[in-house]
């Protein structure tokens, strides 16, 4: 169960008679998965995708055509826009973001500049970026639209937009008070960023060529 208030979490653990008891058996499973994390730190290497999600390793299988395609059009819009107007980095499929319990590499994220001036080279975990997108596939989805969802709001991650490349549609989640609220969901038609600033598309441009072609020209200028 995910509880979206931490009070209600604490709340039904005082009220148990046991509570002290329930206390020292969560910090050491706590202890416990944080080797686990750490041993995993120590086994990852860059020819696969993997994250680590309370407490257990995920590796990803290969991805399929459409979400490639969808990745790649999307890099090919944001980016340039992003580098033109200095607003800072932008990221795709291997980049780790490692957030209080868990690490994972969304299919892209976005940080602000405030944050990128301090990236180094060699860096291969990253802090909290300010927007994610995840493309959809049969074996994620599940955490995509849970834990992730869950995980992303919680640390404050601003903007959250969700990809279905069998559907071609898109959902943004804008955060607030702490929550996701939907603020669009669409085939077509236009989408703007909150968390990048003055960034706007065709939706199309993510599954057609031709809009992505015209988008691109249209950025680049």
């Amino acid at each position: 169960m995910i509880y979206h208030d931490a009070e209600s979490v604490i709340a039904a653990v005082m009220d148990n008679p046991s509570a002290p008891a329930l206390v020292a058996q969560l910090q050491s499973r706590l202890t416990e998965e944080l080797q686990r994390r750490q041993q995993f730190y120590a086994d990852i290497d860059d020819t696969q995708k993997a994250e680590f999600i309370n407490g257990e390793v995920v590796i990803h299988s290969p991805v399929k055509i459409e979400h490639s395609e969808i990745s790649s059009f999307l890099l090919q819009i944001i980016n340039p826009f992003v580098r033109k107007n200095k607003l800072g980095f932008v990221g795709i499929e291997k980049i780790m973001i490692s957030l209080s319990r868990n690490d994972y590499e969304p299919d892209l994220v976005f940080f602000r500049k405030e944050k990128s001036i301090h990236f180094q080279k060699g860096q291969w975990k990253f802090p909290t970026p300010d927007f994610v997108v995840e493309i959809l596939s049969q074996s994620t989805e599940k955490r995509d639209k849970g834990i992730k969802f869950e995980d992303y709001a919680t640390h404050g991650i601003a903007e959250y937009w969700i990809i279905d490349p069998l559907d071609e549609s898109i959902e943004q989640y804008l955060l607030e008070n702490n929550l996701y609220k939907l603020n669009l969901k669409a085939h077509r038609g236009i989408i703007e960023s909150i968390a990048i600033q003055g960034f706007s598309m065709d939706i199309r441009a993510i599954f057609d060529e031709v809009v992505n072609l015209n988008e691109m020209k249209r950025i680049i200028g």
